[in-house]
């Protein structure tokens, strides 16, 4: 184990030490890759401290979801989940930019068709009349996380000759001069069918997050039906919600 020696002299807590000595130690590419740490009762033989301060070092991340304690296996680093909050709302891009996650992406379709009827009264249209669809897989550069399926009102005026590469909703500012105003939200968990899992790459049945939203502009005109479908291992929601 190559490990720091702890001061058993130091004012700093014994279990204060070793988190501190555990986040040095996750950072190094083996356990990165997902090389197990060494057990409790060794790390304490090997500073020469009691069980209960090593444990109290390796609950403080796990509850920091930097580590996974599986029983029967042993403790792993977590992979970094991306996560978003649902007290707020930016473009995704936007706000993956804002916490330094650098996201690529993976595809991007564009295309004309008819919408079903749900779309049709949303946006108030006439049965036959096309809309734009954009259908897109983003994720890390390692592996996708999400794919977005959205529906475009027609009076939005984008078209297929759009750079859809480029921020959605700042496209739609600057070259379209609408500005979304509000989101209207429903999440669930469903279960990835086949299409989903070749996708995102998981297992046929891997749970997902699914999210329903309609962006609506300034003057609370629907112009966009986006669904989003996020992986469940990769992907959380946090809101913050202040007692009454």
């Amino acid at each position: 184990m190559d490990f720091l020696e702890i001061d058993h002299q130091s004012a700093l807590p014994l279990h204060a030490q070793v988190e501190d000595l555990l986040r040095k130690l996750i950072e190094k590419p083996e356990y990165q890759n997902g090389k197990l740490l060494p057990n409790e009762i060794n790390i304490a033989k090997k500073l020469g401290i009691s069980r209960s301060t090593v444990r109290q070092a390796t609950n403080k991340l796990v509850y920091e979801q930097l580590l996974i304690r599986k029983k029967g296996v042993g403790t792993s680093v977590a992979r970094n989940n991306i996560s978003t909050k649902l007290d707020k709302w930016a473009s995704f891009t936007h706000e993956m930019d804002e916490k330094g996650v650098v996201f690529k992406n993976y595809s991007i379709k564009v295309s004309n068709v008819v919408p079903d009827k749900e779309i049709q009264q949303l946006f108030k249209i006439n049965p036959g009349t096309k809309v734009l669809k954009m259908e897109r897989v983003k994720g890390l550069a390692s592996e996708p996380i999400v794919y977005f399926v959205s529906y475009f009102h027609p009076r939005t005026g984008l078209t297929t000759d759009d750079d859809f590469s480029k921020p959605l909703y700042e496209t739609l500012e600057k070259e379209h001069h609408i500005v979304v105003s509000v989101s209207k939200e429903g999440i669930s968990a469903i279960l990835a069918d086949k299409q989903l899992s070749k996708l995102l790459s998981v297992e046929t049945g891997a749970p997902i997050l699914f999210r329903k939203r309609v962006v609506c502009d300034a003057g609370d005109r629907p112009i966009e039906y986006n669904l989003g479908y996020y992986r469940a291992d990769r992907f959380t929601y946090t809101i913050d919600i202040a007692r009454k």
